[in-house]
């Protein structure tokens, strides 16, 4: 299972956040620096509307939606790369997720310390990026010693991973994240080698204040952060509020409607949280239906076939003849499997096709 790391300065939500996605209790949530120590895990559910609109169709009487696994990790600051704070742990944690949710404080509290003092979100932001892309510049350094030798053999590789090497130095001392750096796929492919903290796609979680959450464009705090993550990080970002989403965290869905409606939003933003950081990870969801269960399940994007056959089971992938196909908008606009083999929408896929996320799919396979 693919892994996101929340990661900020202390105090920041993102214990409290944590424990509103995984609907548990597992992180410390304290008005105090490092509350958080040895790193929480727990895994989420991904909210999706479309496995009710397929249960009403086959009434199987039991749906099982799909899941991404968070990690919550320790705050970080000011020279964790040297080890300062819980540095040295924090930086070895980071190294163990795929993608980085990166909770930035936008609220005024003053009950809740801030660790610098005052709010300034763009200033909080530089602090982690700063730490991570030290870190990635000792690990340029010592990658680009490593390699001389194989270098003097001739080892064209060595060669290939020196020049994108030297081309990252500039890049990773101007404080710019590793991912900015264009790369053709050659590169990207050798990126991937150095296992950068810089490298992980990151998505930014504004936490803002229950009383502003309805008021979120307005935000000055909220536009700066989104347009500093698009101009320096080439990243987005969901404005959610950690204090409502661990309030409904024990709230059955009647008392969540009612508490949500009082105060005129949809949703605190943790859902939409969710979904983003599961698109962030380069997941999609596919559909499969018997007669006991209708199931969502994750696959990267651009799987193929047998791939996809391959998460519900070995043998699946490994015997692959075909898959049946329908898309999930087809389906329900069509309202049956029949209608949408009367209309040509029900197709035959051979190993070469790619998985489209939504796909209602059959696997025929040779046990």
């Amino acid at each position: 299972m693919l892994k996101a790391g929340i990661v900020g300065l202390p105090n920041v939500g993102k214990s409290t956040l944590f424990n509103a996605l995984t609907r548990s209790h597992k992180a410390a949530a304290a008005n105090y620096p490092f509350c958080t120590i040895e790193p929480n895990v727990g895994v989420v559910t991904v909210p999706d509307a479309r496995l009710d609109g397929l249960e009403k169709l086959f009434k199987t009487g039991t749906t099982i939606p799909t899941t991404i696994e968070f990690i919550d990790i320790a705050g970080l600051v000011a020279g964790a790369s040297k080890g300062a704070g819980l540095g040295n742990q924090f930086l070895a944690t980071i190294r163990e997720v795929d993608a980085i949710v990166h909770v930035v404080r936008c609220f005024e509290d003053p009950d809740v310390v801030h660790s610098e003092g005052a709010l300034d979100p763009i200033r909080d932001i530089e602090i982690v990026t700063t730490e991570l892309v030290l870190a990635d510049l000792e690990a340029v350094h010592n990658r680009l010693e490593k390699l001389g030798k194989k270098i003097r053999g001739g080892d064209k590789e060595a060669h290939a991973e020196q020049v994108l090497l030297e081309r990252l130095l500039p890049h990773l001392n101007a404080n710019r994240p590793a991912n900015t750096l264009p790369v053709h796929e050659e590169e990207a492919r050798l990126m991937r080698h150095f296992q950068l903290l810089t490298a992980r796609p990151v998505l930014f979680a504004v936490n803002v204040a229950e009383s502003d959450l309805a008021t979120v464009a307005g935000n000055p705090f909220v536009q700066n952060v989104a347009g500093h993550a698009r101009t320096h990080h080439d990243a987005a970002y969901v404005a959610v509020s950690a204090k409502i989403e661990s309030e409904l965290a024990d709230l059955s869905p009647e008392d969540a409607a009612a508490f949500l409606k009082d105060l005129g939003v949809d949703d605190p933003g943790g859902s939409a949280l969710i979904r983003a950081v599961y698109a962030l990870l380069g997941l999609i969801t596919f559909f499969t239906h018997n007669e006991k269960e209708t199931r969502a399940w994750t696959v990267r994007r651009g799987s193929k076939a047998p791939q996809a056959a391959g998460v519900i089971h070995t043998d699946f992938e490994k015997g692959f003849i075909k898959a049946e196909i329908i898309s999930y908008a087809d389906l329900t606009r069509l309202g049956s499997v029949a209608a949408a083999r009367e209309a040509g929408k029900y197709r035959l896929e051979g190993r070469d096709y790619v998985f489209q996320d939504g796909d209602v799919a059959l696997f025929r396979f040779n046990p």
